[in-house]
């Protein structure tokens, strides 16, 4: 495992050098979460937050995709079984979030 990469225990596979976790390591994906929430809450001084899951779902969800499809060169075969979800569920999820390029749209004449 390459330094920097989580484990699909949400544990680092670093070694230190990370930000955020007090004993120096880097933190784990669900202390990472949980920090960037509590700054949430801190920084809305007593605002009411509405559809919070669906916004950090959302949030996390798309990252996820951007990383996978970079790491996977837009091999969406790879993709989704590194993801453990189908292909067709990937494009889905691809689209809602506006991660597929689009199609270009033929032109009119039939070519030549």
């Amino acid at each position: 495992m390459s330094e920097g990469r989580t484990r699909g225990d949400g544990q680092s596979g670093a070694a230190g050098g990370g930000v955020g976790a007090e004993d120096g390591r880097q933190p784990s994906l669900r202390e990472f979460v949980h920090g960037r929430v509590s700054d949430l809450f801190s920084r809305m001084e007593g605002d009411e937050l509405d559809g919070l899951y669906r916004l950090v779902i959302a949030e996390v969800e798309c990252s996820l995709l951007e990383a996978v499809m970079e790491e996977t060169a837009g091999n969406q075969g790879r993709a989704a079984r590194i993801l453990g979800i189908n292909r067709g569920t990937l494009r889905k999820k691809l689209r809602a979030h506006g991660l597929v390029p689009q199609t270009p749209q033929p032109t009119g004449g039939g070519g030549g």
